[in-house]
C-alpha cells in the first residue's frame, strides 16, 4: 500500500519511540516530541505502539491514499479533512484509494501524529525509524518529507484487519470510539518538574522566580530545544561546571539566565547549570506547545514523578486492551458516516 506526500507541510518527519542504547557515542534519541500521542495514534489503528508514524508540526502536509488505508490522527488538533471534509482526531479511520487528507487551522496543540495500520515500511537505524534531522539519519532519507515522496505501508497484523472490516461492515467512514477523556492531556500551562542537578547553585530569588513566574515559548524554539523568554536567573556565584549528561526535559540556564528546556533531539551532554527536569509525563504535554505558549513550573519530587508515570502506562495498557475486548466481542459504539 502507498500514499503519497503531494505538499510537505510545515516539518513532517517519521518518528517512532526513539533510537536508546547510543547517546555514549553521542547520538540523539530523538523520536516523537509527544510519544503518549504516537503510542496512542497506533493502539487505535491496531499497531504495536512503537511502529513508525508521522509527526506533523502546525502545517500539515496534504496525502494522497493510492490504496485502501487505516489511520489514526492523535495528539494536537490541526482540523484533518478527508477530500475537504472534517474528520475526528482520536479515532481509527479508513481511507479508501484516491482519498486526499489534507489539515486546516490549528486548533489546540502543536503536534499531531498520523498512525497508518501496519506501520510504514522504513529501514531502522541503530535500532529505531525515527528521523535526526541534524545527523539525516533515519526516517525517509534522513529529511523532512517533501511533495512527491511515496510512503509505503506495511501489511495489516489481525488487529488491524478487525478494525477495518468493522468499519467497513458498519458503512461508515470511521468508528465513534477512541479515547476516553482521561486518556487526554490537559491544556494547564503547568509543567511538573524535580529539582536538577544545580538547583541549589542558584540564588534564593532565582530559586523563588523559576517556580514564581511565567515563563513563554520563544520562537526560536525546535526539536533540540524550546527556549523560553521571561525572568531572568542567577547563580549565587560563579561556578566552573563539567559537561555532564542531560536529555529530554533538562532545563539548562545559559550565561544571559533565561531557561532552555532540552527537547527530543537535545544533545547528549551539556555545561550549563541544570536547574530542573521536566517529569516524564510532561514531556508530552510540553510537546504540544507552541511559540507564545505559557509555562509556569510547578516542582514535585521523584516518588511522585514514578507515580505518575507507572499510571500514564497503566492507561496505555488500558487502552490496548480496551481495543482488544471490544474486537473480541464485536461490540462497538457505532460507526458515523
Amino acid at each position: 500500500m502507498t500514499i503519497e506526500i503531494v505538499k510537505a507541510g510545515l516539518l513532517t518527519t517519521v518518528q517512532d519511540n526513539g533510537r536508546y542504547g547510543f547517546q555514549k557515542v553521542g547520538v540523539s534519541v530523538s523520536g516523537a516530541m509527544d510519544t503518549d500521542a504516537l503510542q496512542v495514534a497506533n493502539l487505535l489503528v491496531g499497531n504495536d505502539p512503537t511502529e513508525a508514524a508521522l509527526e506533523i508540526t502546525l502545517i500539515g502536509p496534504v496525502i494522497r491514499f493510492h490504496e485502501d488505508v487505516l489511520f489514526a490522527i492523535t495528539g494536537g488538533n490541526l482540523s484533518p479533512l478527508i477530500n475537504g471534509g472534517e474528520i475526528p482526531i482520536h479515532r481509527p479511520v479508513l481511507a479508501v484509494k484516491g482519498d486526499i487528507l489534507s489539515f486546516g487551522k490549528v486548533k489546540s496543540g502543536c503536534r499531531s501524529y498520523l498512525a497508518f495500520a501496519g506501520g510504514l515500511e522504513m529501514k531502522k537505524i541503530m535500532n529505531s525509524y525515527s528521523t535526526y534531522l541534524r545527523a539525516e539519519i533515519g526516517g525517509y532519507k534522513g529529511r523532512v518529507l517533501q511533495a512527491g515522496d511515496k510512503l509505503t505501508v506495511k501489511s495489516y497484523q489481525e488487529r488491524s484487519l478487525r478494525l477495518s472490516e468493522l468499519i467497513t461492515k458498519m458503512g461508515g467512514k470511521w468508528l465513534l470510539w477512541g479515547l476516553g477523556v482521561s486518556m487526554l492531556k490537559s491544556n494547564t500551562p503547568i509543567i511538573r518538574i524535580v529539582r536538577g542537578r544545580h538547583y541549589d547553585l542558584f540564588s534564593e530569588d532565582s530559586q523563588r522566580t523559576f517556580l514564581n513566574s511565567t515563563y513563554k515559548v520563544a520562537l526560536e524554539s525546535d526539536r533540540m530545544g524550546y527556549r523560553l523568554n521571561g525572568e531572568k536567573l542567577a547563580l549565587r556565584k560563579t561556578e566552573q561546571l563539567l559537561s555532564e549528561p542531560v536529555s529530554f526535559g533538562t532545563i539548562q540556564v545559559p550565561g544571559g539566565g533565561l531557561p532552555i528546556i532540552l527537547m527530543a533531539d537535545s544533545q547528549t551532554v551539556g555545561g550549563y547549570p541544570i536547574i530542573g527536569q521536566v517529569i516524564a509525563v510532561d514531556r508530552s504535554k510540553l510537546a504540544q506547545l507552541k511559540p507564545g505558549d505559557s509555562i509556569v513550573f510547578q516542582e514535585t519530587d521523584i516518588m511522585e514523578a514514578e507515580r505518575l508515570y507507572r499510571k500514564n502506562n497503566q492507561n496505555l495498557e488500558q487502552l490496548r486492551a480496551s481495543i482488544d475486548a471490544r474486537l473480541l466481542e464485536g461490540r462497538m459504539y457505532g460507526a458515523n458516516s
